[in-house]
């Protein structure tokens, strides 16, 4: 049976007709809350930050961050675990 909806309103994986609203496969279906800030400590200068975070962009993520006190470049990791919860790792580039 084809879906009477208008194809951009379409998700992968069925629609909303059927009871899938377009969440991405690679989070199961929950209370659809995550996490969208974290903390995270600089590894040169140890200063705690809070960050913004995107769980739309997939279940992990690799991105560079400056530090906001040393302005330092380091490698920032997340990923959302199964309730919704990130977890952020931060590494130097010289552990990199």
């Amino acid at each position: 049976q084809a879906s009477a909806l208008p194809q951009h309103q379409r998700h992968r994986g069925g629609d909303a007709e059927h009871g899938v609203s377009g969440v991405d496969e690679e989070f199961p279906l929950g209370d659809g809350v995550a996490d969208v800030t974290a903390w995270v400590a600089c590894p040169y200068c140890g200063e705690e930050t809070e960050l913004a975070v995107d769980p739309g962009g997939g279940a992990r993520q690799e991105y560079i961050e400056d530090c906001a006190v040393c302005c330092r470049p380091f490698q920032l990791t997340v990923h959302w675990d199964e309730t919704g919860a990130a977890h952020v790792e931060a590494v130097s580039d010289d552990d990199a």
